[in-house]
């Protein structure tokens, strides 16, 4: 039986099983099970962030120009993003939360079948031969009515994403997909894309990703996430370390010789994305490096600690800092901050760091960085 691991097995673990070696697209995507997206550019979005760590020559932009010839949809899962179309298939049919009142249930109609008849259709498209008007969003703000049907309607596996123009998603009718699972044993192939994709997770993570799978990605079966949990704890691997209880998948050993060899060897310096599975869980981060990391693109200029769009800085196994990157007269920027207040004293640190910057240049298509910054 293996030795109980240490925290630094763990964390070590962590970093290797998620920046495996760099393969295609679609390997990458299998592999992560799950890559979330999200609008904001700062320098790229956070798939495309996430993905260049994974993809060989990736470049910014790749998902969304490759997607539809990818067996991939975007949908919800624990956040919004894409997942392959054989986990897509787990979720469905879903039904929602709340019905539609019945006049957005004839709205709702009338635009799947204006889908039906045009085939991939933008959301401009709808707006224009409906007129709904607007309507607040989650929010607060003011969407365009046609768009939260046409999000409905996805939501509900009744469309589907087709591809995307200038990020703004077009939709066609949903393909027909089945599964030959039963609904307890759905719920746990999701869980266990989850448990692979962000392990080792403490407790308390894994509690909150099965509520989350609930009420998002399969809420027909939210009466089975208790069960589900349970199953979940009992044949998972696992172990109390530091007072805190760990998942991760079975047959695995996060102290075996292999990760912290892979961890610890790799020189590469990486800016990860805020969203990246390695830093995802903020609380399993503080535990591995001792300092706290925080999103800031939602906080008042005025109180932000680390920027607007602050990227982790990992070396070497650790989480040493952060970065903040701009294209400035097409040229990358990037202006650090540590977590101990300096950066390390070595050569090949320095070395390290203008390696990423310039991987970042040809990953954003730029002519190259500005220096001494």
């Amino acid at each position: 039986m293996p030795a109980i691991p240490t925290i630094d097995h763990l964390r070590r673990y962590a970093i290797a099983r998620s920046l495996f070696r760099p393969t295609t697209l679609a390997r990458a995507i299998a592999k992560l099970g799950f890559v979330q997206m999200d609008p904001i550019r700062a320098p790229a979005r956070a798939q495309d962030l996430m993905l260049r760590q994974r993809v060989e020559a990736y470049r910014a932009g790749d998902l969304e120009k490759l997607y539809p010839r990818l067996a991939v949809e975007e949908d919800f899962f624990v956040n919004y993003g894409i997942v392959p179309s054989t986990t897509h298939a787990l979720m469905h049919p879903r039904t929602a939360r709340e019905r539609w009142p019945k006049v957005l249930r004839a709205r709702a109609e009338a635009v799947l079948e204006f889908v039906r008849d045009n085939g991939v259709v933008h959301p401009r498209a709808v707006d224009a031969a409906f007129d709904h008007g607007t309507t607040k969003n989650w929010f607060g703000g003011n969407s365009r009515a046609s768009t939260q049907l046409l999000e409905g309607l996805h939501y509900r596996g009744l469309l589907r994403v087709a591809r995307r123009e200038s990020g703004v998603r077009l939709y066609a009718l949903a393909r027909p997909s089945a599964h030959a699972l039963a609904p307890d044993a759905a719920f746990d192939a999701l869980i266990d894309v989850v448990v692979a994709k962000y392990a080792p997770l403490p407790a308390s993570t894994l509690v909150r990703f099965v509520a989350w799978l609930g009420r998002s990605a399969v809420p027909q079966w939210q009466a089975l996430r208790a069960a589900a949990l349970a199953r979940a704890k009992a044949r998972l691997a696992q172990a109390t370390v530091e007072g805190v209880r760990w998942y991760w998948p079975a047959g695995e050993n996060p102290g075996s010789r292999r990760f912290a060899d892979d961890a610890m060897r790799d020189d590469r310096l990486r800016l990860l994305a805020p969203f990246d599975p390695v830093v995802w869980d903020r609380d399993r981060f503080e535990k591995f490096w001792g300092w706290a990391y925080r999103f800031e693109a939602y906080t008042p200029a005025a109180k932000r600690v680390r920027g607007y769009y602050a990227l982790p800085m990992l070396w070497r196994g650790h989480a040493i800092g952060w970065a903040n990157v701009a294209v400035r007269d097409g040229r990358v920027q990037v202006q650090t901050g540590y977590a101990n207040g300096r950066p390390p004293g070595e050569a090949a640190f320095k070395s390290a760091l203008q390696e990423e910057e310039v991987r970042l240049a040809r990953f954003l298509g730029v002519r190259g960085v500005h220096l001494g910054n």
